[in-house]
């Protein structure tokens, strides 16, 4: 499935649950997750969207490396099994 597909639906299963699915861009660092994901209760996630098959380039991975290390969950979302499973998480969490 290709990034723009898994996006919009990503954006709209967040807004249904309550939440917004910001397009996140660093003017000066790169390699940040493509989206930041604002939950009621504050709940904050990151998710990198690739296309079926693609893999986060070695300075994503950092990233994701370090947003996990400040006690952030950062994901790497590629497929509809991926998103589905992060959005279970979301729910379950929200419980």
């Amino acid at each position: 499935m290709n990034e723009k597909l898994l996006e919009r639906k990503l954006r709209e299963a967040i807004k249904k649950l309550g939440g917004k699915a910001l397009k996140f861009s660093s003017p000066y660092e790169t390699g940040y997750p493509d989206r930041l994901i604002l939950m009621p209760g504050g709940r904050t996630y990151w998710a990198e969207l690739k296309t079926t098959g693609k893999k986060p380039t070695e300075k994503q991975l950092l990233r994701q490396l370090e947003l996990r290390s400040l006690g952030f969950v950062s994901e790497v979302i590629d497929s509809i099994g991926t998103l589905n499973n992060f959005l279970m998480r979301l729910e379950n969490e929200r419980e």
